[in-house]
């Protein structure tokens, strides 16, 4: 067969794939090879239409139905089932838009052609629920709209399918629905169903003709293959009923489309009933009579039902109004500050704070507020879950030891040769091993205890943390900066846990169960010990591998600094001030101070905690119970010191003849010894120093290094790198001998690393380096992907309606650098790719963001594109970072992202990813790596929050943002007087005009956001100056909302309710509803709030906004923080 060439662009690459089907089908290729081209064919044409492709979907449907007739015989046509298995195997095209295709055109002649039913059927179950990497495609929506127009999801069951999760479970029941109705069908029982018709078709006259033409051939095989269909049908359904996916899947349509879940499952109960094959089949009935009647009581009243008729406002459910469906004003997004939260913890920050507690905090809040039921406050966590699980991020690679592996570390030792059995208890005992074995054994059980168990579920999780901080605390007490501590003589198993900890997935678990505190503790602690001793200090492992002091300090030095801002520039820290976000205030004193204030009072519920577990070993107390500063740690404090003084100023000379200075010499001259052979000295601080060659190329000089303990290096690392510097912004030394010395010193201590980057991001904000110019020659130049990257970005924050600066000015096509910051990147770039440098590379890579962000723009694009061409699988992640900065330098972007963010939620914006409001259109679908396509502005705002320079100001836009989307409700609302004079649709009310009720939830869904974009941004601080400084100027200040009176008044009335919201949701947020220790500050926040409202009814404050918004929101505000606490069974204090 002559081979097809490829196609030049993605519009001819599917006319290409159609022709090179039918050419293969003939010659009968193998379905690899054919797999192989296609996907050659369309990565050659840049297609954004696959991986899940649906115009491939649809050349393969076309291929499966014209080709070869009678039954599917032809080898023609088997290759075509061939080519599609193959396809969606590989993810070529999209399995749901295939079957859906298939379904209503194979079904109805399943007769005819009983062999293509058949296949079909296999498609059905090995791939028509794998929805995880079709929802992560960049043109699901394209897929959703198109399977829509086959099936008319949305007009059968009157819902809009335009979000992933409705049409998950839309699509799911409709397969199923065509499967019981083909049973029906084949058995003659469809005249037993109250309809008498099927709502998919089932026979030919039902469905239009498609491409080709069907054989009409009647053989004693193919009635034989009809029989067989039909147990095969059956067997289907009994063994999706039995997957849990499924199941679940299904309960969201019985609990959401009630109307059409009893017509299903009346059709399912018929099925059960009178089905002959069934009877006399081995087929179970039990997984039928658990979903027919697994919801009912013993009166056969459904639990729904029960609480309609005794709680009929809880029992009304946004989700089947099509109508508050389209306005974003759905069950869902009541919930939005779950997903948020959600997606906020999954950024990869790092956290002080308790994120589960916060969780439970925020549900039981939520809970109260909306006035639902503890089973859809947790079903609504759980959705949350789902939807974040579906928005994640490609997944990560299982990193969990296999059995191998586990036996290799303890080969021999009986203590823990045997097989883990998942339990607790064999956790308590690879503790109990690394405790109390001999050296081996303690490597081997720590190795397999911060590998295997940390990755397992949510209970290990909370376990193993707990007993990872334990271990890396002994019990005893420590004399700190003793050399005979008892840490050295476990250098070893220090070791191995610190890398084992040290992966960028990891920190944040510890983030998640409030062990950051303990954690920086106990780093600090080893800080002080190993940073004291010389590199002579080492040992040798059973592997042979030797190990130094310093590569202890440095692995926990740099997972240390990872728990806090430290490679922040120093600018954020003066502007922000109480303002600043939740985490950026993470210093070493504050840490210490949550970790002293854990110990204290938080002792007897953890107690209680690990009784309930029962566990063999005590993990309530991981160190010391007494309170640690840090005095406790003079080294580190010095070292902290002068990292803030770096920070804070130039730095200033050091005298001759100082043990500093000397170090400052040595360390220069070994750094740079094969540079400059005239001999040239570098910088003022080594004018007595000149450069030698002495060692030649090959040579090991690693004893050359003077051997200083780390912290004596670190206290010099400033001066050197400020002396390099200088003398390549002088021409005496060159870039690449720069970026080649910075590297030598990081392999020598790894921890040097931190102070470089410290250093570097300081003389960033000073500015008084001249810019380096990336062309090529003396820098790395970026001109081969800037254009690309420039492309990408304007695409990415598409949706947001912000304009992208050109990256390409003037004809350049390289640009500039300040230049500390193109010496950074210069050195990042040097390292490679393995397993030695990645955790290095973790504390790198976030510093050169951090860094890169904090220079003008377009910095961090130039980054972007330099790193893409070392790593071009990191494009995807490096561009989405570089979109970030957008919004890092203009305030206005910042405003029109969070507007985008109401709007897109209210479902009042025609640039949303999707336009039904709500989660969906908040969220979207994360960033799905190769579209590019336009992030949903939820997402962006989430990433880019914690790098705004001034977060006092947040809540003042957000506050103006949420009465402008206050003010598009009023607009759009029918007034109770009129509403019934309406001439209604369809679907409910005329089109963009909704109830009062409506509008109200709307409000309540707009306030709810700006809630949690408040608090997320600003934590307590600044919910406390938003309620006592910022809604009161808003009050006292004149608003015209209503200008010309469009919304007769009711935009004051939408608005005081809003702002009633606003606060009780922002002080539900910041401080929980529980009785707390942070119960005193609420009360102090809310009496002087109260306190201000009531003096405003009272005339004695002149407000100027309308008497109609003050009512609504002083009555809102007292009734809800009154009611709320009562609703969660709790009296405020």
């Amino acid at each position: 067969m002559a081979m097809l060439a490829p196609p030049p662009s993605s519009a001819a690459w599917l006319e290409w794939a159609a022709e090179y089907t039918k050419a293969a089908q003939a010659e009968a290729r193998p379905p690899p090879e054919w797999a192989a081209r296609v996907a050659a064919a369309a990565a050659a044409g840049e297609s954004g239409d696959v991986p899940c492709s649906a115009g491939l979907a649809e050349v393969l449907a076309r291929a499966l139905l014209s080709g070869g007739g009678g039954g599917g015989a032809a080898p023609a046509a088997a290759a075509a089932w061939k080519y599609a298995e193959a396809a969606l195997a590989a993810r070529l095209a999209s399995p749901a838009l295939l079957l859906a295709l298939l379904s209503t055109r194979v079904i109805p002649h399943r007769f005819s052609r009983p062999m293509e039913y058949r296949l079909y059927l296999e498609l059905l179950k090995r791939h028509g629920f794998n929805f995880h990497h079709q929802m992560k495609a960049a043109n699901f929506r394209k897929i959703m709209d198109l399977i829509d127009g086959n099936l008319k999801l949305s007009k059968i069951f009157g819902i809009s399918t335009c979000e992933p999760g409705v049409f998950v479970v839309h699509f799911t029941l409709c397969i199923m629905w065509q499967l019981v109705d083909v049973v029906l069908d084949d058995e003659g029982l469809l005249e037993l169903t109250p309809e008498k018709k099927t709502q998919w078709p089932t026979r030919p006259e039902d469905v239009s003709t498609f491409e080709g033409t069907f054989t009409e051939l009647r053989t004693e095989k193919i009635e034989k293959l009809q029989k067989m269909n039909t147990v095969t049908t059956m067997e289907l359904i009994e063994h999706l009923l039995r997957d849990k996916v499924i199941t679940r899947i299904l309960s969201l349509a019985r609990e959401n489309m009630q109307s059409h879940w009893g017509a299903f499952t009346n059709r399912l109960h018929l099925l059960a009933t009178n089905s002959s094959t069934l009877q006399n089949s081995a087929i179970s009935l039990e997984p039928f009579q658990h979903l027919i009647v697994g919801d009912g009581n013993a009166y056969g009243e459904t639990k729904h039902n029960m609480r309609k008729r005794f709680h009929p406002t809880v029992a009304s459910n946004p989700l089947a109004s099509p109508n508050g469906r389209c306005l974003g004003a759905n069950y869902s997004s009541l919930w939005i500050p779950i997903d948020m939260y959600l997606e906020d913890c999954l950024d990869g920050s790092i956290a002080a704070t308790n994120s589960i507690e916060i969780l439970s905090g925020l549900v039981k809040a939520l809970q109260a507020v909306n006035r639902s039921t503890w089973h859809d406050a947790f079903l609504a966590l759980w959705v949350a879950s789902l939807r974040l699980v579906q928005r994640e991020r490609e997944p990560i690679e299982d990193s969990l030891c296999n059995e191998t592996e586990l036996n290799s570390h303890v080969n021999g030792k009986k203590a823990i040769a045997h097989k883990l059995d998942g339990s607790l208890a064999e956790v308590d005992k690879l503790f109990e091993v690394a405790i109390d074995g001999s050296d081996d054994d303690s490597i081997s059980a720590a190795t397999v205890l911060c590998g295997a168990t940390l990755l397992r579920g949510w209970n290990f999780q909370e376990h193993t943390v707990r007993l990872v901080v334990k271990l890396l605390s002994p019990s005893d007490p420590i004399d700190y900066s003793g050399r005979e501590s008892q840490l050295i003589k476990l250098g070893p198993m220090l070791n191995v846990i610190l890398s084992g900890i040290s992966a960028v997935d990891y920190a944040p678990i510890f983030s998640f169960h409030g062990l950051i505190p303990e954690l920086a503790a106990v780093l600090m602690a080893i800080c002080e010990v190993f940073g004291c001793l010389s590199p002579s200090v080492s040992w040798t492992l059973r592997t042979g591998e030797e190990i130094s002091a310093h590569t202890v300090f440095s692995n926990a030095f740099i997972l240390l600094l990872r728990l806090w801002k430290f490679n922040h520039p120093p600018l954020e820290y003066c502007i922000m001030g109480d303002g600043a976000p939740v985490g950026s205030q993470l210093t070493p004193e504050y840490l210490l101070l949550l970790r002293n204030s854990q110990v204290l009072s938080s002792s007897s519920l953890a107690r209680q905690r690990n009784g309930q577990r029962q566990s063999q070993v005590s993990t309530s107390h991981p160190s010391s119970g007494n309170p640690i500063f840090m005095d406790s740690f003079p080294k580190l404090k010095l070292w902290y010191q002068q990292h803030q003084a770096c920070l804070a100023s130039t730095l200033s000379g050091l005298a001759h003849g100082t043990p500093v200075r000397n170090n400052v010499d040595s360390l220069l001259n070994q750094m740079f010894r094969k540079a400059n052979k005239g001999g040239t000295s570098i910088g003022s601080l080594s004018g007595s120093s000149s450069i030698s060659n002495s060692s030649g190329p090959g040579v090991d000089d690693s004893h050359l290094w003077p051997q200083l303990p780390a912290w004596e290096i670190l206290e010099a690392v400033p001066f050197v790198v400020d002396a390099a510097l200088t003398a390549c912004s002088h021409g005496r030394l060159f870039p690449r001998e720069l970026a080649t010395g910075l590297k030598d010193l990081a392999d020598f201590l790894p921890a040097s690393l931190a102070t470089i980057v410290s250093y570097f991001s300081a003389e960033v904000t000073l500015g008084v380096w001249k810019p380096a110019s990336m062309n090529g020659s003396d820098w790395p130049s970026p001109s081969v992907n800037l254009s690309m990257v420039d492309e990408h970005i304007k695409k990415i924050v598409a949706a947001t309606g912000v304009d992208v600066p050109r990256l390409v000015t003037g004809g350049s096509s390289s640009g500039t650098l300040p230049l500390p910051l193109a010496a950074f990147v210069s050195l990042t770039i040097t390292y490679k790719l393995d397993k030695a440098s990645e955790r290095f590379l973790n504390l790198a890579g976030p510093a050169l963001e951090n860094l890169a962000a904090s220079c003008p723009w377009p910095s961090m694009a130039i980054v972007a594109a330099l790193w893409t061409q070392k790593v071009k699988r990191w494009t995807d992640f490096l561009i989405f970072s570089a979109s970030r900065t957008v919004f890092h330098h203009n305030n206005e972007a910042v405003v029109q992202l969070l507007r985008s963010c109401f709007a897109a939620t209210l479902g009042m914006s025609s640039t949303s990813v999707c336009s039904c409001g709500g989660v969906a259109s908040l969220l979207g679908h994360g960033y799905c790596p190769g579209g590019f396509s336009p992030v949903a502005p939820g997402i962006l705002y989430l990433r880019i929050f914690r790098c705004i320079k001034d977060c006092s100001i947040l809540a003042e836009d957000i506050l103006s943002l949420l009465m402008l989307s206050v003010k598009d409700i009023a607009e759009t609302t029918v007034p109770r007087h009129r509403s019934d004079k309406l001439k209604k649709t369809k679907y409910g009310m005329r089109h963009g005009q909704v109830s009062l009720s409506a509008a109200m939830t709307q409000v309540k869904v707009a306030a709810s956001l700006g809630a949690t974009l408040v608090w997320l941004s600003g934590g307590t601080a600044l919910v406390q100056s938003l309620i006592q400084e910022m809604l009161p100027s808003w009050f006292l200040a004149v608003q015209n909302l209503d200008q010309g009176g469009a919304s007769g008044g009711m935009v004051y009335k939408l608005g005081g309710h809003a702002l009633a919201y606003l606060a009780v949701y922002s002080g539900m947020f910041a401080w929980g509803i529980d009785p707390t220790p942070v119960s005193r500050r609420r009360e102090r926040v809310m009496r002087s709030h109260l306190g201000f409202l009531a003096s405003a009814l009272d005339g004695k404050i002149s407000l100027g906004c309308d008497l109609s918004c003050g009512v609504p929101t002083s009555l809102g505000s007292w009734g809800w923080w009154w009611s709320a606490p009562r609703a969660g069974c709790r009296r405020w204090t």
